[in-house]
């Protein structure tokens, strides 16, 4: 179970990395030109885009690197539990604007961020 967790996380590192950076570097009109998936950023003005994109790659650095240099371990659950929280948000954004397709990815990522949050808090932490 230990390395389901290590590989849930790593993939949902790069995932957050890559999408909160671009979050964070590219200007809200070139991220709305990506299509449907990406529409919802109309919705939030360019500073809270900004802001969500930091939180991605916050997280995306606390779900790895803290464990990796075993320096305060406990950052990966909370890292993790952070994204669920983004994600919930995500998700309630994807309901109002009737984007019920798109909807499942993000509860796909909701559900992997929440088995590692479950994973490093309860039977894997890394306190052991």
């Amino acid at each position: 179970m230990n390395v389901a967790l290590w590989i849930v996380a790593g993939l949902l590192a790069v995932a957050y990395f890559a999408g909160g950076s671009g979050k964070v570097l590219l200007p809200k009109q070139r991220i709305a030109a990506f299509g449907p998936s990406a529409a919802w950023v109309e919705d939030f003005s360019a500073g809270s885009v900004k802001a969500i994109g930091a939180l991605e790659v916050l997280a995306a650095i606390g779900l790895i690197l803290p464990a990796v240099l075993d320096i305060a371990p406990v950052f990966v659950p909370l890292a993790a539990l952070g994204l669920v929280l983004i994600m919930i948000g995500a998700t309630i954004t994807r309901l109002r604007r009737q984007e019920f397709t798109l909807m499942m990815v993000d509860v796909v990522y909701l559900a992997l961020a929440g088995f590692v949050a479950w994973g490093r808090f309860g039977p894997y932490s890394f306190g052991e």
